[in-house]
């Protein structure tokens, strides 16, 4: 769609973004891309370095409160990317979050999503992993799971600011997980976290309070 190449020029001119497959090589292969989120740009950002063919089959998981606010977000959210909408006001409304992304799983496509479950605009490198990331694991074993570490896109546009700062970013894809016979949960995603975290720059590791990064987050 001519939308969607406009916003893909638009995010490559401002951010210069490019993709690092340093884990595996993208592949014909549904996939479920789990990334951290520090900005409204994310998936946007990993979208657009997806190679075309696997662009057309894969889409964000996106918050439906802010994607539907307006008209203009609801044109991108639903006509360029066609996102997959979750509620997130607790009411129970358009069903559980999990089952939706399992159902769009099932059905063939393959998502996008943030497991930090909302925006990290605070200090933590990475904010604890929610469980819906296990549960898919579990319930669509044949399905690709890949960590993806968005790099300065935060910087790019912190929160408060309307004119995006020129800095480059980068879009790390590490080697997919699965989950391990008998795995639990607490394991799972401590070892989901370990490979979004291991995926950052070295620049990115040092912490300004001394603490090393990987640790800033329960």
């Amino acid at each position: 769609m001519a939308a969607g190449q406009l916003i893909i020029g638009a995010a490559g001119l401002l951010t210069g973004v490019r993709a690092i497959w340093s884990g595996t090589a993208p592949k014909a292969e549904q996939t479920l891309y789990f990334a951290n989120h520090t900005s409204h740009g994310d998936f946007v950002l990993l979208w657009a370095t997806l190679p075309p063919d696997l662009r057309a089959r894969t889409r964000p998981v996106a918050g439906q409160d802010y994607w539907e606010a307006s008209k203009l977000r609801h044109f991108i959210g639903h006509d360029v990317f066609n996102a997959l909408m979750i509620r997130r006001d607790g009411t129970g409304e358009g069903g559980n979050p999990v089952d939706q992304m399992k159902a769009a799983l099932d059905g063939g496509d393959s998502l996008i999503m943030f497991p930090e479950g909302t925006r990290n605009t605070g200090d933590d490198v990475l904010l604890p992993l929610k469980s819906g990331l296990f549960h898919l694991a579990r319930a669509c074993p044949r399905v690709r799971l890949v960590p993806v570490w968005i790099e300065n896109l935060k910087r790019v546009l912190p929160k408060g600011v309307l004119v995006p700062i020129p800095l480059a970013c980068t879009v790390r894809f590490g080697a997919p997980l699965a989950l391990a016979e008998g795995e639990d949960k607490a394991s799972f995603l401590a070892r989901a976290r370990a490979a979004m975290l291991d995926l950052r720059p070295e620049y990115d590791r040092v912490d300004p309070n001394g603490r090393d990064g990987a640790g800033a987050a329960p």
